[in-house]
């Protein structure tokens, strides 16, 4: 992938290229567009050419950033616009894998992208518009059909291996098989498809590969994994069910064969005849794939999809009759077809819980993936050799050889021209430095060096034969000749017919009576034979009358019969590929009610968790208001009694007051008794702390006994003239 924007790209450093005769070639990488959700939709990517697409930013963007993210140019091996057909893209990308394969070599083709930008569909397909996968296996069996192998004739040696067993082991195998279980019996051809299939795959969109070695034999196995949290789980594998204390599915282990290369073990390898068995096993698989609801896709694929096409070829031997029991003559070839679960951004999907625990395990393998490449790319480019982290994911540790070079490599980058997947240009940056990866050609792996065209003559002699049979099919001598013997048989012997006397007369009359005799009864076993003929062939003519309106009268019914069976065939087929569709739809709704019961559950788990806190809140609440209103009454009976307390003393205090001040004014009025009733001018005399004071006049005494005003205060108005006024007065008189 080329970007050319104004920064440009990093220019290559050349490094010390390695000696090497292997030929290269690199990864190959195409871009697909998906169409836009509605017309309303903002478009931020632009196909300018048929290897090239260009990235504009969103206007909002722009402005936002001010103008800080620019046009950008993306260059791939080929652009698929949003017209596409899949027949077309199959052709391009994954036709040439499937002829690989036919022909001994690897392949590994996988789709990559964000959520939601049409990865399961380029792989899968929808009825009426059949993905990758189903149309590589139409091909597959168009192509090798007639020349497939009898089933368990190859079979999986659990070491990444394949074995060939004897026809006889073969049907011993069979036949415990079918004593076991139903087998699916071996198609001859393509009689009935269906209906589901031939939906998804139009008869006149069939491919067939046709450099097809016709001197070996077929067999045809497949598989189904996913990598879940980064743990490989089997989908066709058929663990028993247990519906109290149900299981969780068992995890496999990666391991290496004896050449090398990553294999699954213990993966179940189920070996197909047809397109339609094929299709079926991967539909069986495909129900058991870890899906789920997020907010950029209704379902969304939360695990890697392996789907391995695995094909075994051997020779057959020098008569053309039977395979070759030749272990070492097997070619075992497989195509891997990924599809990898989308990148996404944890702030658009809103993901919580499981769901942010799954986006953060894919974005993880993704983000390995882009490392290995990105080393292979330094190691190639520069000279060096550093190791590549395949071991730090299951995904790019069981595709190690593809890369190392057991195969070609093929990727689909599937782009969303939303405006909201904008900022998601780690996808064309990947692809950048995937393109500039180059991974060893595969060669070209002969079966054997007997002489080709066995099967062609084995066939044309049994043709040959056949037809010498069928020309001596017809009356046979052999009726003639037991006839024959019996009439000479019921002819007299002739006597001896030798003359020893010239006088001898009994010789020659009895030789001459018994060939009349003879003559006689030939004669008469001509006419009772032409009379026994006459009669069996006017007996024959009457029943081949008979007979031929008995076969017209059975003909006309028989062609009502077929007319009424074709028209109930049609009907059949009719309800047959219309509960495919309900099926298929009643697949869809099923995940998505199950879907939307698991938000349910978890929905109504974190009300009732939410109420339970409420609840608890609530208690809380009313036990702090208790303890609140508790410590207010204490509180107030607190400041209530110390209130009292100090009102009690306050009143103590000022009876205390009033007392002294009672007594104060006693003795003034006695004072002032005293000097009114002496007639002393302005001296006034008093006692203070049992001593006489006088004074002189009534300022000082005023100053002295202060008290008068008070208690005039105190007294109110009502009572008259307060005391201590009528005491001044007098004073002052």
């Amino acid at each position: 992938c080329t970007d050319t924007s104004s920064k440009g790209k990093t220019p290559r450093r050349p490094g010390p290229k390695k000696a090497s005769n292997t030929e290269r070639d690199p990864v190959g990488v195409y871009c697909r567009i998906r169409p836009l959700g509605s017309e309303d939709e903002e478009c931020c990517v632009e196909m300018i050419s048929s290897t090239t697409i260009q990235l504009h930013a969103p206007d909002g963007l722009k402005a936002n950033r001010n103008g800080e993210y620019k046009e950008t140019q993306y260059s791939f091996k080929k652009v698929f616009g949003i017209n596409t057909t899949q027949l077309e893209l199959f052709e391009d990308v994954a036709k040439p894998l499937v002829e690989d394969l036919i022909h001994c070599k690897n392949g590994l083709l996988f789709t990559y992208g964000v959520t939601g930008s049409g990865k399961t569909f380029t792989m899968t397909g929808s009825p009426g518009e059949g993905g990758l996968l189903p149309r590589s296996l139409d091909m597959i069996f168009n192509s090798i059909g007639p020349f497939q192998a009898k089933r368990f004739v190859f079979k999986p040696d659990d070491k990444n291996g394949m074995e060939i067993q004897s026809q006889v082991d073969a049907l011993l195998e069979r036949q415990k098989r079918d004593s076991q279980q139903a087998v699916p019996k071996t198609p001859s051809s393509r009689q009935k498809p269906d209906p589901e299939f031939a939906d998804m795959i139009s008869p006149d969109e069939a491919c067939k590969s046709e450099n097809v070695d016709e001197d070996g034999c077929y067999g045809v196995f497949v598989s189904y994994i996913e990598i879940y949290n980064n743990y490989i789980y089997d989908l066709l594998e058929d663990a028993p069910y247990d519906p109290i204390r149900p299981k969780p599915p068992q995890s496999k282990i990666l391991r290496e064969d004896q050449n090398h290369n990553m294999y699954v073990a213990g993966c179940t390898e189920v070996e197909v005849k047809s397109t339609e068995e094929a299709f079926e096993v991967f539909w069986k698989g495909q129900k058991k794939r870890r899906i789920a609801n997020t907010q950029l896709n209704r379902e969304s694929s939360r695990s890697h999809s392996v789907f391995t096409i695995k094909l075994a070829q051997a020779p057959l031997d020098a008569d053309g009759d039977h395979i070759l029991q030749d272990k070492n003559q097997v070619n075992v070839s497989q195509l891997c077809l990924v599809d990898l679960a989308g990148s996404e951004r944890t702030n658009r999907t809103r993901a919580e819980g499981s769901r942010l625990r799954e986006a953060g395990n894919i974005n993880q393998s993704l983000m390995t993936l882009r490392t290995c490449i990105e080393v292979l790319r330094e190691n190639q480019m520069c000279g060096t050799n550093k190791m590549v982290p395949y071991r730090d994911s299951k995904v790019t540790h069981l595709f190690k050889n593809y890369f190392d070079g057991e195969g070609k490599v093929r990727m689909i980058v599937c782009v969303n021209p939303n405006a909201d997947d904008y900022e998601e240009t780690l996808v064309m940056r990947f692809a950048e430095m995937t393109q500039e990866v180059e991974v060893a050609r595969p060669v070209d792996r002969p079966i054997c060096g007997l002489a080709p065209g066995r099967r062609h003559r084995n066939q044309a002699f049994r043709d040959e034969l056949s037809r010498r049979l069928e020309e001596r099919g017809g009356p046979s001598n052999a009726d003639d000749r037991v006839l024959m013997t019996q009439l000479i048989e019921s002819l007299p012997d002739l006597p001896t017919c030798e003359l020893v006397d010239p006088a001898d007369d009994q010789t020659l009359p009895r030789m001459i009576e018994v060939l009349e005799r003879r003559h006689q009864i030939r004669q008469m076993m001509t006419e009772q034979f032409n009379k026994t003929v006459k009669s069996m062939l006017q007996q024959f003519d009457s029943q081949l009358s008979a007979k031929d309106y008995f076969l017209h009268d059975q003909q006309s019914k028989l062609n009502e019969k077929d007319k009424v069976i074709l028209s109930q065939k049609t009907e059949i087929e009719r309800l047959e590929k219309k509960s495919k569709t309900l099926e298929y739809k009643i697949d869809i709704l099923q995940k998505t009610t199950d879907m939307y019961e698991q938000d349910k559950r978890a929905l109504q788990q974190e009300l009732q968790t939410r109420e339970h806190r409420l609840q608890s809140e609530l208690s809380e609440r009313k036990r702090m208001e208790q303890r609140m209103q508790g410590a207010v009454t204490d509180t107030r009976l607190k400041w209530e009694k110390e209130c009292e307390r100090r009102v009690n003393a306050k009143q103590l205090e000022m009876q205390n007051k009033l007392w002294v001040k009672d007594e104060k004014l006693k003795q003034l009025k006695a004072i002032v008794t005293e000097s009114s009733s002496g007639g002393s001018g302005d001296v006034f005399k008093t006692r203070s702390g049992g001593q006489a004071v006088q004074f002189t006049d009534i300022e000082t005494l005023k100053q002295v006994c202060p008290l008068a005003p008070s208690r005039k205060r105190r007294s109110g108005s009502a009572e008259g003239p307060a005391e201590g006024e009528d005491i001044e007065n007098r004073v002052s008189s």
